[in-house]
Formats: structure tokens, C-alpha cells, sequence
């Protein structure tokens, strides 16, 4: 599959297909790749051309919440509809990846931001919008994904003091790559593009006027995505991309770009959240008692860590935050589960009210 292959498809969703394509539905479709999401409406791309394709009704019916439906990175089967550039997706394959958060706002719902991703480029801009604390999110979201986080610092070229930037940044990420790159110059772009050689997948995550769309513009070669510059008076940038897309790269694999975020907030699994703070697990695990509450108990090694400044009390200070925000999301949503539960009896009691089994 030459074309699929250029999109990232490799053995392991080969065997994936080769499971699934089983039932008589699925003996039509052809594997395909979502490269454009837009209300309801995907464009996939297939070894036998792109079409425009929407949800089967036995599809939507099966499907109970938003991951159920395809996102910008999934491998579909999909099928072509006789005499038309159109396609019915009939079923998702197994995702490898999942990258998502939560939903803007007060609803407690997950927002996918990409799926089958091999690699998170987390772009921040070396000037007044680096945010450490932002990084640290990121940083969480993406080990929690499954996919490698390698962090991306831009605008290198009109940056006094890159190396501050990169110290910062490399003792946030502890152990994942750091590359600061220009856009305008093209410094550091090769080094990024030899990580997508054998098809791999990248998404690019971060704020507005950090430099994502001319980021892909840089490792495309080209004008794919529009840009904009930045306000002068805070460093702060426009919403460029308004959607995601999947895009090939000349030189072999794939990236999704994605809106600017200026809110981030985790979706569930705390456990990601050590991998994010390797630092502050690998000092809970010298403590003197095992179930230490890092607070007044005698031989805390994360007290002392604070104490000598080893450990930067701002560093600590957004491990606990993001602690209680996790703690607080999974509540909210066993909360909301108990719910739909709830409501979903009411409605099968009041159905059966309403049609009471006839007496023989």
C-alpha cells in the first residue's frame, strides 16, 4: 500500500485490518486514513483516491460518546459509494495513540485533540509566552497518550538568550529531547524532520503565535498552512489554524496541526502525571516512611528537596495542582456516571409504565 504507507500505516495496523475486515459489511471496504474532521464529515484518504465520508447509521447508532467516533489520525474502514468521490466509514480500527483533554469550559467531557501519533512536538516560543507551568501540562498529557513527547522551542532567530530558554526546558522535560529551532532561518528544522523518517506520525501542540503552522510550513517546504504574526505588545498570538489536519511531508511521514490552546486542562489518568514529574517520584521513593504525605513527617526527602532548593517550590507547588484538578475531574465524573445511570433506569421504568406487558 504505497499511498497508505506515505500516511503512516505500517504492520501493526496491518494485522489490525486483517482482525477486523471479517464480517460481510467490512467486504467492500478499503483502509483509510482521516485527515480532515468537519462537522460530522471526514476526508479520508485511500489507496484508491480521497473522498468525503460520513458515518454509517449503524455506526452512530453503536456509538455512546465522542471517542467512539472518528478523529483526525484514525485508520478507517471505509467504503466507496457507487459513481461518487464519497465514502460510508463502517468501523474504526484500534487507535495506538489517543492525545485529548478536557473540554474548555465547565462541562466535564474529553476533547480529542489526535489519535495514532507517534510523536507530540510541544511548541512553545522563546519569549514572553514560555510558560513552564504550560509545559509541565503538556508534558503530562503527552506521556498519558502514549505517544513521545520532544519538546520544540521556536523563534531561535530573534531570541537574546536561547540558552536560558533551553535549561528551563530541559529541566521541565528530564529526559525528553529539546530542539530550538527558526522558522525563518531553518535552523534545527532537519534534526525534527529526520524523527519523522519510516512514516511516523507527529502532532503539534501548543498556543497561539508559537509558530506551529509555519513549523509545518518549514519542514513541508512549503505554504500548507496560513499564518500570522503576533501581537508586539505581549507576545501573545493570533488563532491561525482553526481546525486540525493531517498533512504528508515530502520527505517521509506525517504531522497534525492543531488550533492554538490558550486553556489546557488534563482529562483523567493521574497516573501520567509521575511520568511528567520523574523528579518529584524519584524523591517520594527516598522518603524515610512509605506512605510519607511530603508535609511535616520526619526524613522526607521532598521536604528537604524544598528546603535546599534542589527542588524549585513553583515546580512542587504545580505537581499538587494539577494533583487536586485530576483528583476533582474524576470525581465530576463518577458523578456524571452515577447520573446517566440513574437516568438511564428512570427512562427504561417509565417506558415500561407506559407499555406494561400484556396478561395471557
Amino acid at each position: 500500500m504505497t499511498i497508505l504507507n506515505d500516511y503512516g500505516w505500517n504492520k501493526i495496523h496491518e494485522e489490525n485490518w486483517k482482525e477486523l475486515n471479517v464480517g460481510p459489511k467490512l467486504q467492500k471496504c478499503v483502509p483509510g486514513r482521516v485527515t480532515l474532521e468537519h462537522k460530522k464529515m471526514f476526508r479520508i484518504v485511500t489507496e484508491e483516491g480521497e473522498w468525503l465520508s460520513v458515518c454509517s447509521g449503524a455506526f452512530q447508532y453503536e456509538a455512546t460518546e465522542r471517542k467512539d467516533f472518528p478523529a483526525v489520525g484514525d485508520w478507517v474502514a471505509v467504503e466507496k459509494m457507487p459513481g461518487e468521490e464519497r465514502g460510508i466509514i463502517h468501523a474504526l480500527l484500534p487507535r495506538t495513540s489517543l492525545f485529548s483533554r478536557k473540554s474548555a469550559g465547565t462541562a466535564i467531557t474529553e476533547q480529542i485533540i489526535a489519535v495514532n501519533v507517534d510523536i507530540v512536538f510541544l511548541v512553545m516560543s522563546m519569549n514572553k509566552d514560555f510558560n513552564a507551568r504550560r509545559l509541565e501540562r503538556y508534558l503530562v498529557a503527552a506521556y498519558d497518550s502514549g505517544a513521545n513527547p520532544v519538546v520544540v522551542l521556536t523563534k531561535k532567530d530573534v531570541c537574546e538568550e536561547p540558552l536560558l530558554y533551553i535549561e528551563e526546558a530541559q529541566n521541565i522535560a528530564l529526559g525528553a529531547e529539546v530542539f530550538a529551532i527558526s522558522n525563518v532561518t531553518g535552523e534545527g528544522i532537519e534534526a525534527l524532520t529526520v524523527l519523522l523518517k519510516d512514516g511516523k506520525t507527529a502532532a503539534l501542540l501548543g498556543s497561539s503565535g508559537v509558530g506551529k503552522s509555519s513549523l509545518t510550513n518549514a519542514i513541508c517546504g512549503g505554504e500548507m498552512m496560513t499564518i500570522q504574526d503576533i501581537r508586539g505588545d505581549d507576545d501573545k498570538g493570533r488563532h491561525t489554524t482553526t481546525h486540525r489536519e493531517l498533512v504528508k511531508i515530502p520527505t517521509g511521514g506525517v504531522l497534525i496541526d492543531t488550533p492554538g490552546m490558550r486553556e489546557f486542562q488534563l482529562w483523567e489518568n493521574s497516573e501520567s502525571l509521575d511520568s511528567g514529574f520523574k523528579d518529584i517520584e524519584a524523591l517520594a521513593g527516598t522518603c524515610k516512611f512509605s506512605d510519607c504525605q511530603h508535609g511535616h513527617e520526619p526524613g522526607c526527602a521532598v521536604q528537604e528537596a524544598l528546603t535546599t532548593g534542589t527542588l524549585p517550590a513553583e515546580r512542587y507547588a504545580s505537581y499538587l495542582k494539577l494533583q487536586k484538578e485530576l483528583a476533582f475531574l474524576e470525581r465530576k465524573m463518577d458523578s456524571a456516571a452515577k447520573s446517566a445511570e440513574r437516568n438511564k433506569w428512570k427512562k427504561v421504568t417509565k417506558s415500561m409504565r407506559k407499555h406494561p406487558s400484556k396478561k395471557k
